[in-house]
Order: structure tokens, then sequence, then C-alpha cells
């Protein structure tokens, strides 16, 4: 699997530049399934009307709009009640998943209950696209600073596809406790690789390799 993991979507050229580069083709060439479920579990988002700015592509975080050939919907809430066959083909066949923000410990508890995350190994062409916790669920742990949702097991774990943890939403002007003191104070509580990225920066993971493409400002942090 591919990855481009975002603070707020692919919200410049160089992140568009990236993502086409990731997909091998034109983005009207492909398919798309985008993952709102994160942000079911934020109090700040929940379900409703920021779920279908999302899916419809009216949001401010481009995602779904970027012109691809199609878009479904893959809602992990729903997967546990159907049989694989009706929902892993289509998984299989998909260019791009196109994963929003709101709580990643929610995210990761779905993606575990659906049986999505052990998946992912096999999905070697597939490019994920996440969106803040979108991104923040691939990492090992996401520290005490993002926890909102409880896991039954309590903790901050995630799915550790990469070994670095992620501070988005860098220098966010509604977002005060998001400056780079904040991210290196979390940092330090992390203990561990960790990257802060604000809403023009992305991290692509291909290959083996990972580099950071921003327009913005950015941050490695305990290296």
């Amino acid at each position: 699997m591919k990855l481009l993991l975002t603070s707020a979507g692919v919200k410049n050229p160089s992140l568009h530049a990236a993502l086409v580069g990731l997909l091998g083709k034109p983005i009207a060439e492909c398919n798309a399934l985008c993952i709102p479920t994160a942000m079911y579990g934020h109090p700040m988002v929940g379900p409703g009307w920021r779920a279908w700015e999302f899916i419809a592509g009216r949001s401010e975080t481009p995602m779904c709009e970027l012109g691809w050939k199609s878009v479904g919907v893959l809602e992990l809430t729903a997967l546990p009640s159907i049989d694989e066959d009706r929902w892993v083909p289509k998984v299989r066949e998909t260019d791009v998943l196109l994963v929003a923000g709101g709580d990643a410990l929610y995210l990761a508890h779905w993606m575990r209950q659906s049986g999505l995350a052990d998946l992912l190994p096999s999905l070697r062409d597939t490019v994920w696209v996440g969106l803040s916790a979108g991104s923040m669920v691939m990492t090992p742990r996401i520290g005490a600073d993002f926890v909102g949702w409880q896991p039954p097991g309590g903790g901050d774990s995630t799915l550790g596809v990469v070994d670095f943890s992620i501070f988005p939403h860098l220098d966010h002007p509604d977002l005060p406790e998001n400056t780079m003191a904040d991210a290196e104070s979390w940092a330090a509580a992390i203990g561990a690789p960790a990257f802060a990225i604000d809403d023009e920066t992305g991290i692509r993971v291909a290959d083996g390799l990972v580099d950071i493409v921003s327009e913005g400002r950015w941050k490695r942090l305990n290296p």
C-alpha cells in the first residue's frame, strides 16, 4: 500500500502532484472509495452535515472533489453485519481510499472490527490518502493529547503501519493549542519518531521510502 498522509487533504499543487505520482495515472481514470467513519467518533464533527460534506466533495479539505472517475462510500461500522464478498472485492478493485478525519482511535477500532485492517497488507497497489485522523490511524500511537473516544482496551495505540507518529494542523488559527512548542511537548511524551505538519503538508510513503511534500511548515521530531 502507498500512503499520502495529510493534515487537511490535497490542498495544494505539490500534494496533488504527489497523489498523481502515487496513483501512476490521472485522477480522472481512478476509482475511489471514501471512508467517513472517523468523523462519527469526534465530538466536534459527528454524523450529520459534515459527513455529508466530505462524501459530497463540499468540504474545505479536498479529497472526494478531485475529479475521480467514480467515488463510492465504504462505511466501516456497517461491514461486520454483511458478508465479506459484498465489500472486499470492491476494496481490492479500487485505486484509492480517501479517509476522513475525526477520531483516530475510533477509526482504528472500526478498521479492526470490520476486517479492513487485516486486508491492508494485501493492497499493494492501492493508495491510502489520509486526512488528519485518517493519517494518524496508520501510526503506532497518537499520544495522550489526541485521545478522545476511548477504545475498549484503553490506550492510544493505532495501527502501526508506519513507524512514526503525526501531529497535524500545526499553527492552525482555530487551534491555539497546536503550536510548535505544543508539538514538541507532545513528541517528548511519545518518545519515538514523529512529524509535526501543517495543513499544506503531507507525508508520502512508498516503496519503503518516506518523504515530506509541503508548501507550508513542518518539522521532524525525535529523529
